[in-house]
Protein backbone atom coordinates (compact mmCIF):
# COMPACT_ATOMS: atom_id res chain seq x y z
CA UNK A 1 0.00 0.00 0.00
CA UNK A 2 1.50 3.64 -1.18
CA UNK A 3 2.08 5.93 1.79
CA UNK A 4 -1.05 8.26 2.43
CA UNK A 5 -1.34 11.03 4.29
CA UNK A 6 -3.59 12.19 7.15
CA UNK A 7 -2.63 15.98 5.25
CA UNK A 8 -3.50 14.62 1.82
CA UNK A 9 -7.23 13.63 2.29
CA UNK A 10 -7.60 16.22 5.53
CA UNK A 11 -6.71 18.83 3.22
CA UNK A 12 11.83 18.64 21.19
CA UNK A 13 12.19 19.57 24.29
CA UNK A 14 9.88 21.09 27.19
CA UNK A 15 10.01 24.71 26.81
CA UNK A 16 11.73 25.26 30.53
CA UNK A 17 12.41 28.43 31.73
CA UNK A 18 13.60 29.88 28.32
CA UNK A 19 12.08 33.26 27.87
CA UNK A 20 10.57 35.27 25.26
CA UNK A 21 11.26 38.29 23.80
CA UNK A 22 7.29 39.05 23.27
CA UNK A 23 7.65 38.95 26.87
CA UNK A 24 10.50 41.31 27.72
CA UNK A 25 10.27 45.03 28.57
CA UNK A 26 10.93 47.28 25.42
CA UNK A 27 13.53 49.94 25.61
CA UNK A 28 12.54 53.24 26.85
CA UNK A 29 11.45 55.53 23.98
CA UNK A 30 11.27 59.69 23.25
CA UNK A 31 7.12 60.00 22.78
CA UNK A 32 8.03 60.82 19.35
CA UNK A 33 9.58 58.76 16.74
CA UNK A 34 11.67 60.18 14.11
CA UNK A 35 10.32 58.71 11.21
CA UNK A 36 7.24 57.44 8.99
CA UNK A 37 4.87 54.94 11.47
CA UNK A 38 1.65 53.44 9.81
CA UNK A 39 -1.05 50.78 11.26
CA UNK A 40 -0.56 48.33 8.54
CA UNK A 41 -2.05 45.12 10.64
CA UNK A 42 -5.10 46.35 11.85
CA UNK A 43 -6.14 45.87 15.16
CA UNK A 44 -7.82 42.86 17.87
CA UNK A 45 -8.69 42.29 21.49
CA UNK A 46 -8.57 38.94 23.34
CA UNK A 47 -8.86 37.35 26.38
CA UNK A 48 -11.43 38.88 27.77
CA UNK A 49 -12.55 38.56 31.15
CA UNK A 50 -15.04 41.01 33.21
CA UNK A 51 -12.79 43.77 34.32
CA UNK A 52 -10.22 43.80 31.07
CA UNK A 53 -9.28 42.58 27.44
CA UNK A 54 -6.20 42.41 25.82
CA UNK A 55 -5.82 44.85 23.12
CA UNK A 56 -3.29 44.24 20.15
CA UNK A 57 -1.83 46.08 16.90
CA UNK A 58 1.44 46.42 15.14
CA UNK A 59 2.73 49.93 14.32
CA UNK A 60 5.34 49.73 11.08
CA UNK A 61 8.07 51.93 10.77
CA UNK A 62 8.13 52.91 6.82
CA UNK A 63 11.29 55.10 7.67
CA UNK A 64 13.25 55.35 10.44
CA UNK A 65 14.54 52.84 13.57
CA UNK A 66 14.14 53.28 17.05
CA UNK A 67 11.58 52.47 19.83
CA UNK A 68 8.17 53.94 19.55
CA UNK A 69 5.17 54.64 22.13
CA UNK A 70 1.95 53.57 21.23
CA UNK A 71 -0.93 55.21 23.20
CA UNK A 72 -4.42 53.15 23.72
CA UNK A 73 -7.65 54.06 24.49
CA UNK A 74 -10.64 51.86 25.59
CA UNK A 75 -14.14 53.73 25.06
CA UNK A 76 -17.32 52.33 26.39
CA UNK A 77 -20.29 52.11 23.45
CA UNK A 78 -21.57 55.38 23.47
CA UNK A 79 -19.85 57.15 25.50
CA UNK A 80 -17.93 60.32 24.58
CA UNK A 81 -14.74 59.73 27.01
CA UNK A 82 -12.18 57.14 27.08
CA UNK A 83 -13.02 54.52 29.85
CA UNK A 84 -9.13 53.62 30.12
CA UNK A 85 -6.10 54.71 28.51
CA UNK A 86 -2.18 53.89 28.81
CA UNK A 87 0.77 53.70 26.68
CA UNK A 88 2.92 51.05 25.70
CA UNK A 89 6.57 51.12 23.80
CA UNK A 90 7.51 48.71 21.50
CA UNK A 91 10.61 48.15 19.00
CA UNK A 92 12.39 45.55 16.67
CA UNK A 93 13.00 43.05 19.78
CA UNK A 94 9.34 42.52 19.60
CA UNK A 95 8.56 43.11 16.45
CA UNK A 96 6.95 46.32 16.55
CA UNK A 97 3.99 44.51 17.91
CA UNK A 98 1.90 46.38 20.90
CA UNK A 99 0.02 44.46 23.55
CA UNK A 100 -1.90 45.91 26.15
CA UNK A 101 -4.09 44.61 29.04
CA UNK A 102 -7.04 46.83 29.55
CA UNK A 103 -8.51 46.85 33.05
CA UNK A 104 -10.73 48.41 35.17
CA UNK A 105 -13.67 47.98 32.62
CA UNK A 106 -17.17 46.97 33.72
CA UNK A 107 -18.61 43.12 33.02
CA UNK A 108 -20.57 42.59 30.32
CA UNK A 109 -20.02 45.77 28.29
CA UNK A 110 -18.87 46.89 24.64
CA UNK A 111 -16.38 49.29 24.23
CA UNK A 112 -14.00 50.28 21.43
CA UNK A 113 -10.43 50.65 21.18
CA UNK A 114 -8.01 52.45 19.23
CA UNK A 115 -3.91 53.43 19.74
CA UNK A 116 -2.29 56.50 18.57
CA UNK A 117 1.73 57.16 17.71
CA UNK A 118 3.45 60.52 17.24
CA UNK A 119 5.67 60.22 14.12
CA UNK A 120 7.97 63.31 12.63
CA UNK A 121 4.99 63.72 10.21
CA UNK A 122 1.93 63.76 13.08
CA UNK A 123 0.37 61.64 14.76
CA UNK A 124 -0.91 58.00 13.58
CA UNK A 125 -4.38 56.63 14.99
CA UNK A 126 -5.11 53.23 13.81
CA UNK A 127 -8.18 51.78 13.25
CA UNK A 128 -10.78 51.27 15.52
CA UNK A 129 -11.97 47.82 17.15
CA UNK A 130 -14.90 46.43 19.03
CA UNK A 131 -14.18 44.44 21.84
CA UNK A 132 -16.66 42.93 24.88
CA UNK A 133 -15.93 41.87 28.80
CA UNK A 134 -17.33 38.82 30.19
CA UNK A 135 -20.13 38.27 32.32
CA UNK A 136 -19.38 37.75 35.89
CA UNK A 137 -22.84 36.47 36.36
CA UNK A 138 -26.49 36.12 35.40
CA UNK A 139 -27.42 33.86 32.27
CA UNK A 140 -27.52 36.19 29.60
CA UNK A 141 -26.58 34.13 26.01
CA UNK A 142 -23.59 33.52 24.67
CA UNK A 143 -22.76 33.86 21.26
CA UNK A 144 -19.62 32.43 20.16
CA UNK A 145 -17.95 32.51 16.20
CA UNK A 146 -15.67 29.37 16.07
CA UNK A 147 -12.90 29.32 13.21
CA UNK A 148 -9.81 26.92 12.30
CA UNK A 149 -7.67 26.18 9.06
CA UNK A 150 -7.10 29.69 7.54
CA UNK A 151 -4.49 29.26 4.80
CA UNK A 152 -3.56 32.49 3.32
CA UNK A 153 -2.70 30.11 -0.23
CA UNK A 154 -5.62 28.42 -0.63
CA UNK A 155 -8.03 31.18 -1.08
CA UNK A 156 -8.85 34.71 0.26
CA UNK A 157 -10.28 34.58 3.83
CA UNK A 158 -14.15 35.64 2.85
CA UNK A 159 -15.39 33.23 5.57
CA UNK A 160 -13.14 35.44 7.56
CA UNK A 161 -15.37 38.79 6.20
CA UNK A 162 -18.74 37.26 6.99
CA UNK A 163 -17.95 36.77 10.45
CA UNK A 164 -17.12 40.26 10.79
CA UNK A 165 -20.84 40.63 10.05
CA UNK A 166 -22.42 38.58 12.52
CA UNK A 167 -24.49 40.71 14.85
CA UNK A 168 -23.58 40.80 19.02
CA UNK A 169 -20.88 37.98 19.16
CA UNK A 170 -19.79 37.80 22.60
CA UNK A 171 -16.23 36.21 21.45
CA UNK A 172 -14.38 34.43 18.67
CA UNK A 173 -13.17 31.03 19.52
CA UNK A 174 -9.88 30.57 17.01
CA UNK A 175 -9.10 26.57 17.14
CA UNK A 176 -5.84 26.51 15.65
CA UNK A 177 -4.02 26.42 12.22
CA UNK A 178 -3.86 30.21 12.46
CA UNK A 179 -1.20 29.95 9.61
CA UNK A 180 0.49 27.25 7.98
CA UNK A 181 4.46 26.55 7.45
CA UNK A 182 4.77 25.46 4.29
CA UNK A 183 6.40 27.51 1.71
CA UNK A 184 5.46 28.56 -2.26
CA UNK A 185 6.49 24.97 -3.20
CA UNK A 186 4.63 23.00 -0.10
CA UNK A 187 1.24 22.76 0.64
CA UNK A 188 -1.28 25.28 -1.27
CA UNK A 189 1.67 26.20 -3.37
CA UNK A 190 -0.38 25.50 -6.44
CA UNK A 191 -3.13 27.46 -5.91
CA UNK A 192 -1.43 30.35 -4.62
CA UNK A 193 -0.15 30.26 -7.96
CA UNK A 194 -3.15 30.61 -9.98
CA UNK A 195 -4.35 32.82 -7.18
CA UNK A 196 -1.80 34.94 -7.14
CA UNK A 197 -1.26 34.31 -3.20
CA UNK A 198 1.71 32.78 -2.47
CA UNK A 199 3.55 32.87 0.90
CA UNK A 200 5.88 35.34 2.14
CA UNK A 201 8.31 34.13 2.65
CA UNK A 202 8.36 31.46 -0.06
CA UNK A 203 10.22 29.73 2.07
CA UNK A 204 9.10 27.44 4.97
CA UNK A 205 9.00 28.95 8.11
CA UNK A 206 12.03 27.72 10.56
CA UNK A 207 13.98 31.30 12.00
CA UNK A 208 11.79 33.60 14.24
CA UNK A 209 12.50 36.27 11.01
CA UNK A 210 10.34 33.71 9.05
CA UNK A 211 7.33 32.78 11.69
CA UNK A 212 7.08 36.81 11.72
CA UNK A 213 6.71 37.24 8.33
CA UNK A 214 4.36 34.95 8.00
CA UNK A 215 2.12 36.27 10.65
CA UNK A 216 2.43 39.26 9.11
CA UNK A 217 1.22 38.81 5.67
CA UNK A 218 -2.00 37.20 7.16
CA UNK A 219 -3.08 39.80 9.45
CA UNK A 220 -2.66 41.84 5.74
CA UNK A 221 -5.72 40.21 4.74
CA UNK A 222 -8.34 42.81 5.33
CA UNK A 223 -11.50 39.75 5.86
CA UNK A 224 -8.98 38.75 8.88
CA UNK A 225 -8.34 42.47 10.00
CA UNK A 226 -12.29 42.65 9.84
CA UNK A 227 -13.03 39.88 12.11
CA UNK A 228 -10.06 40.97 14.37
CA UNK A 229 -12.21 44.47 14.73
CA UNK A 230 -15.08 42.98 15.42
CA UNK A 231 -14.92 40.96 18.57
CA UNK A 232 -12.84 39.96 21.36
CA UNK A 233 -10.72 36.74 20.48
CA UNK A 234 -9.86 33.53 22.47
CA UNK A 235 -7.16 31.59 20.74
CA UNK A 236 -5.42 28.22 21.01
CA UNK A 237 -3.02 26.89 18.35
CA UNK A 238 -3.08 23.31 16.78
CA UNK A 239 0.09 22.48 14.87
CA UNK A 240 0.80 24.62 11.99
CA UNK A 241 1.57 27.17 13.95
CA UNK A 242 4.35 25.63 14.40
CA UNK A 243 4.75 22.44 12.00
CA UNK A 244 2.75 19.83 10.71
CA UNK A 245 1.23 16.96 12.78
CA UNK A 246 3.63 18.73 15.65
CA UNK A 247 3.86 16.87 19.12
CA UNK A 248 5.69 17.55 22.41
CA UNK A 249 9.12 16.29 20.93
CA UNK A 250 8.83 16.79 17.04
CA UNK A 251 6.71 17.19 14.45
CA UNK A 252 5.93 15.38 10.94
CA UNK A 253 7.32 18.70 8.92
CA UNK A 254 10.73 18.92 10.60
CA UNK A 255 14.04 17.44 9.99
CA UNK A 256 16.27 18.25 12.67
CA UNK A 257 19.02 17.38 10.71
CA UNK A 258 18.36 20.21 8.16
CA UNK A 259 16.58 22.36 10.14
CA UNK A 260 17.74 22.03 13.83
CA UNK A 261 16.39 21.30 17.16
CA UNK A 262 12.86 20.63 17.24
CA UNK A 263 13.09 22.68 20.64
CA UNK A 264 14.14 25.82 19.27
CA UNK A 265 12.06 25.62 16.06
CA UNK A 266 9.12 25.36 18.29
CA UNK A 267 10.19 28.36 21.04
CA UNK A 268 10.68 30.51 18.08
CA UNK A 269 7.33 29.68 16.91
CA UNK A 270 5.62 30.39 19.95
CA UNK A 271 7.44 33.72 20.63
CA UNK A 272 6.08 35.16 16.90
CA UNK A 273 2.47 33.62 17.82
CA UNK A 274 2.57 35.74 21.61
CA UNK A 275 4.24 38.78 19.80
CA UNK A 276 1.31 38.62 16.78
CA UNK A 277 -1.76 37.42 18.81
CA UNK A 278 -3.94 39.00 21.20
CA UNK A 279 -3.02 36.30 23.88
CA UNK A 280 -1.65 37.52 27.16
CA UNK A 281 1.84 36.98 27.56
CA UNK A 282 3.28 34.26 29.14
CA UNK A 283 5.16 34.10 32.35
CA UNK A 284 8.47 32.91 32.57
CA UNK A 285 8.49 29.29 33.15
CA UNK A 286 5.33 29.08 32.02
CA UNK A 287 5.19 29.14 28.95
CA UNK A 288 3.95 25.11 27.95
CA UNK A 289 1.03 26.46 29.97
CA UNK A 290 0.30 29.65 28.51
CA UNK A 291 -2.68 28.78 25.92
CA UNK A 292 -4.17 26.53 29.05
CA UNK A 293 -6.89 29.10 30.41
CA UNK A 294 -10.77 29.32 31.07
CA UNK A 295 -13.10 32.22 30.31
CA UNK A 296 -16.52 32.35 32.21
CA UNK A 297 -18.98 33.82 30.40
CA UNK A 298 -21.49 34.24 33.83
CA UNK A 299 -23.48 31.17 35.03
CA UNK A 300 -24.10 30.18 31.47
CA UNK A 301 -20.41 28.81 30.49
CA UNK A 302 -17.32 28.51 31.10
CA UNK A 303 -14.98 27.63 27.99
CA UNK A 304 -12.05 26.14 28.51
CA UNK A 305 -8.79 26.50 26.08
CA UNK A 306 -6.28 23.75 25.69
CA UNK A 307 -3.34 22.55 24.29
CA UNK A 308 -3.27 19.38 22.36
CA UNK A 309 -0.29 19.59 20.49
CA UNK A 310 3.10 21.06 22.00
CA UNK A 311 2.71 20.14 25.85
CA UNK A 312 2.12 16.70 26.61
CA UNK A 313 1.12 14.95 22.97
CA UNK A 314 2.57 11.63 22.10
CA UNK A 315 3.80 11.16 18.95
CA UNK A 316 1.31 10.38 16.49
CA UNK A 317 0.59 7.07 14.58
CA UNK A 318 -0.66 7.42 10.64
CA UNK A 319 -1.83 4.60 8.45
CA UNK A 320 0.53 5.97 5.64
CA UNK A 321 3.23 5.49 7.80
CA UNK A 322 2.16 2.39 9.47
CA UNK A 323 1.12 0.33 6.17
CA UNK A 324 3.83 1.46 3.97
CA UNK A 325 5.56 -0.89 1.74
CA UNK A 326 3.32 -4.01 3.10
CA UNK A 327 3.08 -6.19 0.35
CA UNK A 328 0.77 -8.98 1.22
CA UNK A 329 -2.20 -9.62 3.27
CA UNK A 330 -1.01 -10.98 6.12
CA UNK A 331 1.51 -8.11 6.10
CA UNK A 332 -0.93 -5.87 6.19
CA UNK A 333 -3.05 -7.62 9.04
CA UNK A 334 0.63 -7.95 11.56
CA UNK A 335 0.81 -4.09 10.62
CA UNK A 336 -2.86 -3.49 11.29
CA UNK A 337 -2.66 -5.18 14.95
CA UNK A 338 0.42 -3.87 15.84
CA UNK A 339 -0.39 -0.15 15.06
CA UNK A 340 -4.37 -0.81 17.18
CA UNK A 341 -2.23 -1.96 20.01
CA UNK A 342 0.51 0.77 20.30
CA UNK A 343 -2.80 3.03 20.13
CA UNK A 344 -3.89 1.50 22.73
CA UNK A 345 -1.29 1.78 25.26
CA UNK A 346 -2.86 4.20 27.99
CA UNK A 347 0.74 5.84 28.70
CA UNK A 348 0.01 7.54 25.35
CA UNK A 349 -1.03 11.43 26.01
CA UNK A 350 -3.12 14.10 24.31
CA UNK A 351 -2.65 16.62 27.00
CA UNK A 352 0.35 15.42 28.93
CA UNK A 353 -0.60 14.76 32.68
CA UNK A 354 -0.51 17.97 34.24
CA UNK A 355 -3.20 19.77 31.60
CA UNK A 356 -5.03 16.76 32.36
CA UNK A 357 -5.25 17.10 35.97
CA UNK A 358 -5.63 21.23 35.45
CA UNK A 359 -8.59 20.26 33.01
CA UNK A 360 -10.03 18.02 35.20
CA UNK A 361 -10.06 20.99 38.64
CA UNK A 362 -11.78 23.26 36.27
CA UNK A 363 -14.34 21.21 35.28
CA UNK A 364 -14.89 20.62 38.75
CA UNK A 365 -14.76 24.51 39.74
CA UNK A 366 -17.03 25.08 37.25
CA UNK A 367 -19.72 23.03 37.58
CA UNK A 368 -19.70 23.63 41.67
CA UNK A 369 -19.68 27.71 40.69
CA UNK A 370 -23.20 27.26 39.04
CA UNK A 371 -22.10 27.12 35.61
CA UNK A 372 -24.18 25.61 32.83
CA UNK A 373 -22.07 24.52 30.07
CA UNK A 374 -18.36 23.55 30.18
CA UNK A 375 -17.21 24.16 26.83
CA UNK A 376 -13.35 22.98 25.55
CA UNK A 377 -11.98 24.71 23.09
CA UNK A 378 -10.40 21.97 21.38
CA UNK A 379 -8.31 21.25 18.37
CA UNK A 380 -9.20 18.05 16.76
CA UNK A 381 -12.26 15.66 16.56
CA UNK A 382 -13.11 13.80 19.89
CA UNK A 383 -16.03 11.57 18.23
CA UNK A 384 -15.33 8.19 17.00
CA UNK A 385 -14.84 8.18 13.31
CA UNK A 386 -14.87 5.34 10.81
CA UNK A 387 -14.78 5.77 6.73
CA UNK A 388 -17.53 3.82 5.33
CA UNK A 389 -16.16 1.04 3.13
CA UNK A 390 -15.68 2.54 0.24
CA UNK A 391 -14.81 -0.88 -1.98
CA UNK A 392 -18.66 -1.11 -1.35
CA UNK A 393 -20.30 1.83 -1.45
CA UNK A 394 -18.73 3.33 -4.24
CA UNK A 395 -19.99 2.42 -7.98
CA UNK A 396 -17.28 1.75 -10.69
CA UNK A 397 -18.11 5.29 -11.92
CA UNK A 398 -17.01 6.97 -8.75
CA UNK A 399 -14.02 4.52 -8.32
CA UNK A 400 -12.91 6.10 -11.84
CA UNK A 401 -13.93 9.20 -11.41
CA UNK A 402 -10.66 9.54 -8.61
CA UNK A 403 -7.88 11.59 -9.97
CA UNK A 404 -5.51 11.45 -6.36
CA UNK A 405 -3.22 8.77 -6.14
CA UNK A 406 -3.64 8.83 -2.33
CA UNK A 407 -7.38 8.22 -2.67
CA UNK A 408 -7.00 5.37 -4.73
CA UNK A 409 -4.13 3.99 -2.44
CA UNK A 410 -6.45 4.31 0.55
CA UNK A 411 -9.75 2.87 -0.78
CA UNK A 412 -8.86 -0.77 0.85
CA UNK A 413 -8.16 0.56 4.20
CA UNK A 414 -11.47 1.46 4.38
CA UNK A 415 -13.11 -1.99 4.27
CA UNK A 416 -10.87 -2.54 7.55
CA UNK A 417 -13.84 -0.67 9.65
CA UNK A 418 -10.77 1.09 11.29
CA UNK A 419 -10.39 4.94 12.74
CA UNK A 420 -8.66 6.68 10.20
CA UNK A 421 -7.09 9.67 11.70
CA UNK A 422 -5.13 8.74 14.38
CA UNK A 423 -4.01 12.25 14.70
CA UNK A 424 -7.10 13.04 16.33
CA UNK A 425 -8.23 11.77 19.81
CA UNK A 426 -9.24 8.01 17.91
CA UNK A 427 -5.44 7.89 17.91
CA UNK A 428 -5.26 8.66 22.07
CA UNK A 429 -8.43 6.29 23.26
CA UNK A 430 -6.91 5.71 26.97
CA UNK A 431 -6.72 9.45 26.83
CA UNK A 432 -10.19 10.39 25.68
CA UNK A 433 -11.78 7.80 28.08
CA UNK A 434 -9.38 9.49 31.10
CA UNK A 435 -11.03 13.11 29.78
CA UNK A 436 -14.31 12.11 29.82
CA UNK A 437 -13.96 10.12 33.34
CA UNK A 438 -13.04 13.42 34.46
CA UNK A 439 -16.37 14.88 33.08
CA UNK A 440 -18.36 12.59 34.70
CA UNK A 441 -16.73 12.69 38.38
CA UNK A 442 -17.39 16.61 37.79
CA UNK A 443 -21.08 16.37 37.00
CA UNK A 444 -20.01 18.45 34.11
CA UNK A 445 -22.36 19.19 30.67
CA UNK A 446 -19.61 18.71 28.03
CA UNK A 447 -19.85 20.88 24.56
CA UNK A 448 -16.33 20.58 22.79
CA UNK A 449 -15.62 22.12 19.60
CA UNK A 450 -13.10 21.66 17.14
CA UNK A 451 -11.16 21.83 14.11
CA UNK A 452 -8.86 20.91 12.13
CA UNK A 453 -10.10 18.70 9.55
CA UNK A 454 -11.57 21.41 6.99
CA UNK A 455 -14.89 20.13 7.44
CA UNK A 456 -18.26 20.52 9.51
CA UNK A 457 -19.52 17.84 11.92
CA UNK A 458 -22.39 17.21 14.81
CA UNK A 459 -21.36 15.12 16.81
CA UNK A 460 -22.46 13.23 20.08
CA UNK A 461 -19.77 11.71 22.59
CA UNK A 462 -20.13 8.39 24.60
CA UNK A 463 -17.65 6.75 26.48
CA UNK A 464 -16.55 3.19 26.40
CA UNK A 465 -19.57 2.17 28.34
CA UNK A 466 -21.70 3.87 26.10
CA UNK A 467 -22.90 6.54 28.08
CA UNK A 468 -22.91 10.33 26.66
CA UNK A 469 -20.48 12.89 28.14
CA UNK A 470 -21.35 15.33 25.60
CA UNK A 471 -21.60 17.10 22.40
CA UNK A 472 -19.53 17.93 19.67
CA UNK A 473 -19.38 20.86 17.25
CA UNK A 474 -16.51 20.37 14.62
CA UNK A 475 -16.44 23.62 12.46
CA UNK A 476 -14.97 23.63 8.90
CA UNK A 477 -12.10 25.77 7.57
CA UNK A 478 -11.69 29.27 6.48
CA UNK A 479 -9.91 28.35 3.53
CA UNK A 480 -7.84 24.82 3.82
CA UNK A 481 -9.39 21.97 1.25
CA UNK A 482 -11.58 19.34 3.14
CA UNK A 483 -12.15 15.15 2.05
CA UNK A 484 -15.23 16.83 -0.47
CA UNK A 485 -12.01 18.37 -2.55
CA UNK A 486 -10.29 15.42 -3.20
CA UNK A 487 -12.97 12.20 -3.07
CA UNK A 488 -14.70 13.57 -5.94
CA UNK A 489 -18.18 12.36 -7.80
CA UNK A 490 -19.72 11.72 -4.20
CA UNK A 491 -22.16 14.21 -3.51
CA UNK A 492 -23.52 12.11 -0.93
CA UNK A 493 -19.91 12.03 1.37
CA UNK A 494 -21.10 13.65 4.41
CA UNK A 495 -24.19 11.39 4.95
CA UNK A 496 -22.34 8.16 3.78
CA UNK A 497 -19.69 8.98 6.92
CA UNK A 498 -22.50 10.19 9.15
CA UNK A 499 -24.44 6.93 8.57
CA UNK A 500 -21.04 4.85 9.22
CA UNK A 501 -20.73 5.98 12.34
CA UNK A 502 -22.87 6.30 15.89
CA UNK A 503 -21.81 9.33 17.06
CA UNK A 504 -21.78 11.66 13.45
CA UNK A 505 -24.84 12.87 13.59
CA UNK A 506 -24.42 15.47 10.82
CA UNK A 507 -20.97 15.48 8.56
CA UNK A 508 -20.72 18.51 5.74
CA UNK A 509 -17.30 17.84 3.83
CA UNK A 510 -17.75 20.64 0.99
CA UNK A 511 -17.27 24.25 1.20
CA UNK A 512 -15.44 27.03 3.75
CA UNK A 513 -17.31 28.53 6.89
CA UNK A 514 -17.63 28.98 10.58
CA UNK A 515 -20.12 28.02 13.29
CA UNK A 516 -22.15 30.06 15.29
CA UNK A 517 -22.46 28.24 19.20
CA UNK A 518 -25.06 29.80 21.19
CA UNK A 519 -25.04 29.16 24.90
CA UNK A 520 -28.18 29.43 26.67
CA UNK A 521 -29.20 28.01 30.73
CA UNK A 522 -30.70 25.60 29.30
CA UNK A 523 -29.60 24.82 25.34
CA UNK A 524 -26.52 24.79 23.39
CA UNK A 525 -27.26 25.72 19.32
CA UNK A 526 -24.53 25.48 17.12
CA UNK A 527 -25.13 27.03 13.29
CA UNK A 528 -23.15 26.01 10.76
CA UNK A 529 -22.64 29.05 8.23
CA UNK A 530 -20.39 28.61 4.72
CA UNK A 531 -19.40 31.53 1.96
CA UNK A 532 -20.10 30.48 -1.42
CA UNK A 533 -16.80 30.87 -2.88
CA UNK A 534 -13.05 31.97 -1.85
CA UNK A 535 -11.59 32.61 -4.85
CA UNK A 536 -13.42 36.01 -5.43
CA UNK A 537 -14.47 38.94 -2.90
CA UNK A 538 -17.80 39.09 -4.42
CA UNK A 539 -19.81 35.80 -2.35
CA UNK A 540 -23.06 34.90 -0.65
CA UNK A 541 -23.00 33.02 2.63
CA UNK A 542 -25.99 30.42 3.87
CA UNK A 543 -26.98 28.24 6.51
CA UNK A 544 -25.64 24.71 6.02
CA UNK A 545 -27.29 23.00 9.29
CA UNK A 546 -28.28 24.12 12.59
CA UNK A 547 -28.48 21.49 15.71
CA UNK A 548 -29.05 21.96 19.29
CA UNK A 549 -29.24 20.15 22.45
CA UNK A 550 -30.77 20.76 25.85
CA UNK A 551 -28.93 20.88 29.14
CA UNK A 552 -29.43 18.34 31.81
CA UNK A 553 -28.05 18.07 35.23
CA UNK A 554 -24.42 16.29 34.33
CA UNK A 555 -24.81 16.28 30.87
CA UNK A 556 -26.85 16.75 27.78
CA UNK A 557 -29.34 15.13 25.64
CA UNK A 558 -29.28 14.24 22.21
CA UNK A 559 -28.72 16.78 19.54
CA UNK A 560 -31.94 17.26 17.03
CA UNK A 561 -31.80 19.67 13.67
CA UNK A 562 -33.14 23.48 15.13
Amino acid sequence: MTQVTRRGLLGGAALGSIGLAACQTAPKAAKGFKGELAFLHGVASGDPLPGSVILWTRVTPLAGTGPVTVTWEVTQAGASVPAATGEVVTSEARDYTVKADASGLKPATEYTFRFRAKAADGEVISPSGRTRTTSADGTAPVKLGVVSCSNYQFGLFTAYSELSREADLDAIVHLGDYIYEYGTDGYGGDVAAQLGRPHDPPTETISLSDYRRRHAQYKSDPGLQAAHAAAPWICTWDDHESANDSYRTGAENHNPATEGEWSDRKMRALQAYFEWMPIREAKPGEFNSAVWRTFRFGNVATVHALDSRLTGRSEPLDWGSALAGAATQEEIGARVMKTMIAVADPSRTMLGAEQEAWLAAELKASVQSGAAWQVLANQVIMAKNRLPDFTKIMTPEQVAAQDRPEVLAFLPFTALGLPWNLDAWDGYPAARERLYANVAEAGASLVTLAGDTHTAYANELFDAGGIRRGVEFGCTSISSPGMGTYVKAMPDLGQQIADANEEIIWHDPFGHGYTVVTLMAGEVLATFRKVSTIYALDYTAETAASFKASYTKGGVTELSPA
